[in-house]
């Protein structure tokens, strides 16, 4: 909206600015800079909007510290999706494999100061060898 603002009072200004000075070339030319200016913020507008569909991983460091956070002892994860469900929100699953699991609630306290961190589901089995 506020692209679409700043273009239509750049064209109402070139078009009062041809009127008082003859410059018929203004309104062309604001013309120009509004599309540039509109498929800028399109293009940023297309690249946000299909990382959350695709369910790009957005953050490499917030992986990494619930990796550490969960992964004590005999803990192991074996599957994490993180992605952005919202503007500074993100939904977790993780699957982990423990020797001696405990419960699904033991591991989501461990990262409950993740402000980051809206929805979390965790999945706990046994180790198969164990």
């Amino acid at each position: 909206m506020l692209a679409d603002a700043a273009t239509s009072l750049l064209a109402i200004a070139a078009l009062v600015v041809a009127m008082y000075s003859g410059w018929v070339w203004t309104d062309p030319a604001v013309g120009i800079v509004g599309s540039i200016v509109i498929a800028s913020w399109a293009y940023t507008l297309i690249r946000d909007a299909g990382s959350v569909l695709l369910d790009v991983s957005v953050d490499k460091k917030l992986e990494r510290t619930i990796r550490a956070r969960l992964e004590a002892g005999e803990d192991r994860v074996t599957d994490l999706h993180l992605w952005q469900v919202g503007p500074g929100h993100c939904a977790a699953v993780i699957s982990l494999v423990s020797d001696a699991p405990l419960s699904p609630a033991t591991y989501k306290e461990r990262l409950h100061d993740l402000k980051a961190l809206s929805h979390v589901t965790v999945e706990v089995e046994r180790c198969p060898h164990h």
